[in-house]
């Protein structure tokens, strides 16, 4: 549908674009060196580290996608937020002293530290690829949402959007990237804020108290408890948060690179408690705000679109139709703001782990300063524009990206066991960490494209829920790796 944004609006997102240009050029006086352009000079607060951190949680995909699935489903992706509770408690227990102690920034040096060169290469360069993945996915559905508002081509948003985020980010580097992060968390969570009182305005109010069908329809509900890992029960969304959060905390770069900002251990776990105290609530807000437009629609006096199929359409048409002028493109520009705090994360802890795995250790170990945020610079923008054409390419050619980040997830799939093996001190020969991860490996592509199977192959049909494969092939890396060791062992012996 297309709802078109009046002068006002418009005005409001022009000028929210030029304002994150002007922090980018502000911060640019402030990085002068590799270390200020990679954690700031570790002198950011943890309440601003923690809000940095927040945002990578979240992006236009979670602003659209978890209000929708309440509107469809129920409350179960809460379940994902309160696993990470348990998580924050590990690695603020167990992982950020390490870190911290061996001056970690880029994570993936701890592995060669621990597991050897071999994993700080795999490890890296899948986190790396990975990345351009993840920013053409987030341009290309921010871009999308927008053209439901302003009448521009997508491809022209797409290269809009992906230049400005380039621009700032590499003039600021992180401060640019953390700095903007808080400014627009505080647009984004005021926008939902908002949003969620007006549809509380209606829904609670007699004299039909609409909340009721959400209740009713059981719209509150966390979901399936049968014991099948089959279908998305709660067990499987609880495997999932766990192996997902833990990968978040601990071996992705977005985030680690966060936390190395702060001056000190204690501020680190600091930040990622602030995080997770404000990640909680707000996925509650944007399923208050899916359950609630259930209701609200389902009184007789408001009426959906005809063409709205889905739940991910309906936030859209509410924004477009329910807030009044002015409001509607802050909302937008909060959903664009979401949409930038996760490009302009991602391109920073590209460059950040091509400068150090790559550039730094391979090519130029003297680099001088000027060198060394040079190719911070440079890398910044070569990630971006591939960030972009991917992008672009994803309007005609989906499929072939969805091809592409299956085999990003496949070669990327072993990263968190070895991370679980490096924390605690399990000594692997290179064989055997490169086996383990071989096996991991397979396991991924078993559960990624043996499905849907011939009747005389199904002995070999995947039929575990797709979203937990990641998790099995941890499993399945860590356990044998572990076996490889204690024969090696018995074998000594």
């Amino acid at each position: 549908m297309n709802y078109q944004l009046g002068t006002v609006d418009t005005v409001i997102l022009i000028l929210y674009g030029l304002v994150m240009l002007a922090m980018g050029i502000y911060f640019m006086r402030k990085t002068k060196t590799s270390q200020e352009f990679m954690v700031a000079g570790m002198g950011i607060p943890s309440w601003a580290a923690g809000i940095a951190v927040m945002s990578a949680y979240t992006s236009s995909i979670s602003y659209i996608a978890v209000p929708g699935k309440a509107f469809d489903d129920n409350w179960h992706p809460i379940l994902f937020a309160l696993t990470a509770l348990p998580v924050a408690w590990f690695v603020t227990k167990y992982v950020i002293p390490h870190y911290r102690k061996n001056n970690i920034i880029s994570v993936y040096q701890y592995l060669e530290e621990k597991i050897g060169g071999w994993g700080r290469i795999y490890a890296s360069f899948s986190f790396v690829l990975f990345m351009v993945g993840r920013t053409a996915v987030i341009l290309y559905l921010s871009s999308l949402l927008l053209t439901s508002f302003v009448d521009v081509d997508i491809r022209l948003l797409i290269v809009i959007i992906g230049i400005l985020t380039i621009a700032y980010t590499l003039m600021g580097g992180m401060e640019a990237v953390i700095w903007t992060d808080v400014l627009q968390s505080v647009i984004m969570v005021g926008g939902l804020l908002f949003s969620a009182y007006i549809l509380t305005t209606e829904v609670f109010s007699k004299p039909d108290f609409l909340i009721q069908n959400a209740f009713d329809a059981n719209k509150f509900s966390l979901g399936d408890t049968s014991l099948s890992l089959s279908s998305r029960t709660i067990w499987v969304m609880i495997i999932y948060g766990v192996t997902e959060n833990i990968r978040n905390l601990m071996a992705d770069q977005n985030y680690t690179q966060k936390y190395s900002a702060v001056s000190s251990e204690k501020k680190a776990k600091r930040s990622v408690w602030i995080a997770m105290l404000i990640y909680l609530p707000l996925t509650a807000i944007f399923l208050y705000i899916g359950t609630a437009m259930f209701a609200f629609y389902s009184g007789g006096g408001h009426t959906l679109d005809a063409s709205i199929i889905r739940g991910d359409e309906v936030f859209p048409f509410f924004i477009a139709t329910e807030l009044p002028v002015g409001l509607k493109g802050l909302i937008i520009a909060a959903i664009l703001a979401a949409s930038m705090s996760t490009v302009d994360s991602a391109l920073n802890s590209s460059a950040t782990v091509l400068y150090l795995d790559y550039y730094k250790k391979f090519f130029k170990p003297d680099a001088s300063e000027k060198s060394s945020i040079g190719f911070l610079r440079l890398m910044t923008i070569v990630w971006g524009i591939f960030g972009v054409l991917f992008g672009l390419l994803m309007i005609n050619a989906k499929s072939a990206l969805d091809i592409w980040w299956q085999i990003s997830g496949i070669f990327g799939g072993g990263i968190l066991g070895l991370f679980l093996l490096a924390i605690f001190n399990v000594k692997l020969k290179n064989w055997q960490g490169i086996v383990s991860v071989l096996f991991s490996i397979l396991i991924i592509i078993w559960g990624t494209f043996m499905r849907n199977l011939p009747d005389e192959f199904t002995w070999l049909e995947c039929t575990v829920d797709p979203i937990i494969v990641g998790a099995i092939a941890t499993a399945g890396l860590i356990v044998l790796a572990l076996m490889l060791v204690s024969l090696s062992g018995l074998q000594r012996k």
